[in-house]
């Protein structure tokens, strides 16, 4: 929680400058609690599996959070039980006169299909377009980040030469933005995908911001509009057998993957998968949830467009580029 000290209390510049959220009088006074609101769009096959993963890594946060399922309308999942979404899932319609903290988009299993060709691409450039004015901020996961930044901000995306599957190094570039606080400057990070997207794209467009990279997977935690958008193009959210899972799939379909990368010991699918990234997944879904609950207004008919926080000027941004961790 943050540390809570008087308005001209003369260490409060220094524990800022530290990365260390500091609440003065003033805001304390004003502040009241109430849950988060927090939607998930589950666009992945498998439903269970991923409310699962995110609600372990939502569960450490110490405010209580609300959650919303939300299921495309145009696209009906043949891998899920129906009676289950029917139970636990609504669909936009149902939400689009309401606003939340914030909104989960995961990942889906269409990455080599053009944007334009996915059955409920139209619904979901809604649901993006929504999110504009109607959630704090929203958190997008591998596909559902190079969708975001396809529609967002016109980034392309290509096919990788083999699929990126394993657990993968990154570093933190930018230790001062609030999704970094408390990382340490390297950690791991699940990947799996067969696309990457436009890297000189992203660091041309001076609206978006690279706060962690990866040598071999690339920009791993784009922001946008002052962390109002967050882009994350990995799986920081998979469990232990999560890769498992994958990779035993599709050695049964007669794909011939590859083993996936830093996950077995000695690289052998028989031994127990090494969980390498617990805490900083924790630490980054903890973060996220600490802007939402520090930034978003009490009363979320006060919550102004994410056209209103554009992330930062030019200039200001090539100062930030230069200072690394």
């Amino acid at each position: 929680m943050p540390i809570k000290v008087q308005n001209d209390l003369p260490v409060k510049n220094v524990l800022e400058s530290e990365n260390i959220f500091v609440m003065d009088e003033d805001r304390a006074n004003a502040q009241e609690i109430r849950p988060l609101q927090i939607a998930i769009l589950n666009l992945m096959p498998l439903k269970e599996d991923t409310e699962l993963d995110i609600l372990r890594v939502l569960s450490n946060f110490p405010i209580q959070v609300e959650i919303t399922f939300l299921k495309t309308a145009s696209y009906e999942s043949t891998h899920a039980d129906a009676s289950h979404l029917n139970k636990f899932y609504i669909t936009f319609d149902d939400v689009k006169d309401q606003r939340f903290d914030g909104l989960i988009v995961t990942g889906a299993p269409v990455e080599t299909m053009e944007y334009e060709e996915v059955e409920y691409w139209e619904e979901l450039t809604r649901i993006f377009e929504w999110s504009k004015t109607n959630v704090f901020s929203t958190f997008h996961i591998c596909w559902g980040a190079q969708a975001g930044l396809y529609y967002h901000y016109g980034i392309a995306k290509h096919l990788l030469p083999e699929k990126l599957s394993g657990v993968y190094r990154h570093r933190v570039l930018h230790r001062k933005k609030i999704i970094m606080r408390g990382m340490d400057d390297e950690f791991f990070v699940p990947q799996s995908r067969y696309t990457g997207i436009d890297e000189e794209a992203v660091r041309a467009n001076p609206e978006l911001y690279v706060a962690a990279e990866g040598e071999e997977t690339g920009s791993y935690l784009i922001l946008a509009c002052s962390s109002r958008q967050i882009f994350v193009t990995g799986h920081s959210e998979y469990d232990r057998y999560d890769l498992d899972k994958e990779y035993k799939r599709d050695v049964a379909k007669g794909l011939e993957p590859t083993i996936p990368k830093n996950y077995y010991p000695d690289d052998d699918p028989a031994k127990e998968p090494i969980l390498s990234w617990r805490s900083s997944s924790n630490c980054t879904y903890t973060n996220w949830l600490n802007l939402v609950y520090q930034e978003t207004p009490y009363d979320l008919k006060d919550l102004r467009p994410v056209a209103e926080d554009s992330y930062v000027k030019i200039e200001e941004r090539k100062k930030a580029i230069e200072f690394q961790i």
